[in-house]
């Protein structure tokens, strides 16, 4: 496919989405109906998909409408392209320009819309991060997350593995969020398939989310309560230092889990909800509850729009549900941590306040923000003993 082509492909994907698909279901369902398109033709689509799902409210404004084609062509003006080269309608290139669509607006006169936000959003951000903050975080959040790596210690250094990824063509730098996490710059699409990743020398995962990792204190028997596909579990199991288990209360979420763990070199054991009580306690127990998701929407832009101010009620409701039963699984002397990839002081500050207040036998003996950046995703942590 030409690069005409394949921003065509996005028009034809993202009017989809605009009525109403979900963002993996319509680009799955355009790669069944169109076969002929290769590999690298299908990530660049992706590509432009999410680059647009990032910037869904100015590329629409800077377009001139809602619709695929307007939607390109916003994204177009606002990389800085000239969208001549593009709509050409020459073989599968989208139809050339129109009268009404060769002068661009003004820049966006709404707040909202330059920063890529639902209005709702905007008052509720401000307040858990200052008006400087909000600026960075919805700034930054229109652009791609980077690809992060984290080296699994048991098997390699960090300075071994680039230069292991070098020789796999691979250029990764350290990230200075956590001392195992590289960096990938160059050859991001070759770490599936390379010798280092299947071999369990390298996982994919986010730095902010390995700095969460590197806060949690030493234990001999730890839980990861609500583990998804268990990036974090890994992550504990690779210091090496005790017992992990892992449990979500859908299991579905981690059938990666042991080949990824014996990929790894690791032992992790899974636990059913209702076989939580009989193996516990545990010395450190891992909530990294269920949130908006908004320190990672670069890497999952459609729970941006997705979101309403009912979802994000209910998401509080759930994390005080899931702090109050993982608190149960505590040993004496044990840490409860509370992590969440959101920017939200509604899920973060306030969620550890409201479990304080109700439980007056605990204490927090240390919160942390890591925000969206450069270098990682955002994230919030937070550590609760019980007093005495």
């Amino acid at each position: 496919m030409t690069p005409a082509a394949q921003y065509a492909a996005a028009i034809e994907i993202i009017d989809a989405i605009e009525a109403g698909q979900p963002a993996e279901q319509a680009l799955t369902r355009w790669a069944r109906g169109h076969r002929f398109a290769g590999s690298k033709d299908r990530a660049a689509i992706r590509d432009h998909v999410f680059d647009v799902l990032r910037c869904w409210r100015s590329s629409a404004y800077l377009g001139g409408g809602e619709e695929g084609r307007a939607r390109i062509l916003g994204k177009l003006r606002r990389d800085g392209t000239d969208p001549g080269t593009v709509f050409t309608g020459v073989g599968h290139a989208p139809a050339p320009l129109q009268a009404d669509e060769l002068d661009p607006p003004a820049d966006p006169p709404d707040l909202p819309v330059r920063l890529d936000l639902p209005d709702w959003l905007v008052p509720p951000l401000e307040a858990s991060l200052g008006e400087a903050g909000l600026h960075g975080f919805a700034e930054t959040s229109q652009g791609r997350a980077p690809v992060t790596l984290r080296v699994n210690t048991l098997k390699a250094t960090p300075a071994e593995m680039i230069q292991r990824l070098a020789e796999e063509g691979i250029t990764v730098t350290p990230n200075p969020l956590s001392p195992v996490a590289l960096t990938v710059t160059e050859g991001a699409r070759k770490l599936r398939n390379s010798a280092a990743y299947q071999q369990g020398f390298v996982e994919l995962q986010d730095a902010s989310s390995q700095a969460v990792v590197d806060l949690l204190p030493g234990a001999s028997r730890v839980l990861d309560y609500c583990a998804g596909g268990g990036g974090k579990a890994l992550a504990i199991a690779a210091k090496g230092s005790g017992q992990v288990f892992a449990h979500d209360i859908d299991p579905a979420r981690m059938k990666d889990l042991p080949a990824r763990a014996e990929r790894a070199g690791v032992e992790i054991t899974q636990l059913e909800t209702d076989g939580l009580a009989d193996a516990g306690p545990f010395d450190l127990v891992l909530v990294d509850a269920p949130c908006s998701g908004s320190g990672a929407w670069r890497r999952a832009p459609e729970g941006k729009w997705r979101l309403t101010e009912d979802r994000l009620d209910a998401l509080c409701a759930i994390q005080d549900d899931v702090l109050e039963a993982a608190s149960d699984l505590v040993a004496p002397g044990g840490t409860l941590a509370y992590a969440t990839c959101s920017v939200l002081r509604c899920e973060n500050e306030e969620r550890v306040a409201h479990f304080l207040d109700s439980h007056p036998d605990w204490l927090c003996q240390r919160q942390d923000r890591l925000d969206v950046s450069a270098q990682g995703d955002g994230f919030f942590t937070a550590h609760l003993t019980r007093r005495g």
